[in-house]
């Protein structure tokens, strides 16, 4: 009997932790990696250091120009490639082994203004990071102001495993709350892309999976101590 006693506390435990945590993260609006999204992209330029560094220009681009591509539920993010063989974009001109002449900064993202005034958290799984030192990536959430002339960031470099970052955004009128990915660095050319590397990043189990186990552990414990 005592032996049952246990069990049947074990399971309440393991219920009681699971779905004390479900109600700490209800407090937070989850977000993660759904190609079911409506995924945005926007590239942002900018002088090679060598040049200064020195803002370009900024503007929306399609998500797959970024590089930034979904295969079923996992998302590929790769260097940024430019067609244009103009010397703007290439020293030298574009071409085979041609070296970039910007930095790229492209985001692929979700913009959902009625976050604003929540609490968001966005999560992953990073499946694979090959990029070598020329480029980087991370997971964000920015929360901008009304005329996105200034915002707020939170963001997490892209390391294999598990990512979560939680923002409270600002409850004001207007706000623009984004969440996604940023990869930065300098544009290559698309023969010359494999060598830099990539990263595959995909949804990690929704909450509900978690608390799912919890319960079974408690149905468990319930079963055994009838036994007993």
């Amino acid at each position: 009997m005592m032996r049952s006693a246990r069990l049947w506390c074990i399971g309440l435990c393991l219920a009681a932790g699971v779905l004390g945590g479900a109600a700490t993260a209800e407090s937070a609006v989850i977000k993660t990696v759904d190609p079911g999204h409506p995924w945005l992209g926007f590239m942002n330029v900018f002088e090679l250091p060598s040049n200064g560094g020195g803002y370009v220009f900024g503007s929306g681009w399609g998500t797959p120009d970024l590089t930034a591509v979904f295969n079923g539920d996992v998302l590929t993010l790769g260097p940024n490639t430019i067609g244009d063989p103009a010397t703007f974009w290439y020293q030298g001109g574009g071409g085979p082994g041609a070296p970039g002449n910007k930095i790229m900064n492209a985001n692929m993202y979700v913009e959902d203004n009625s976050l604003a005034g929540e609490t968001v958290t966005f999560t992953g799984v990073v499946l694979a990071n090959t990029l070598t030192s020329a480029h980087t990536s991370v997971a964000f959430i920015k929360d901008f102001a009304p005329d996105y002339s200034s915002f707020n960031v939170t963001s997490v470099p892209l390391t294999p495993g598990e990512f979560s970052i939680t923002m409270a955004t600002t409850p004001a009128a207007g706000r623009h709350v984004q969440f996604g990915f940023e990869t930065t660095g300098v544009n290559v050319w698309v023969t010359d892309v494999a060598p830099f590397g990539n990263v595959q990043v995909t949804a990690i189990p929704e909450p509900a999976a978690a608390a799912a186990i919890g319960l079974a552990g408690l149905a468990l414990g319930i079963r055994r101590r009838r036994r007993g």
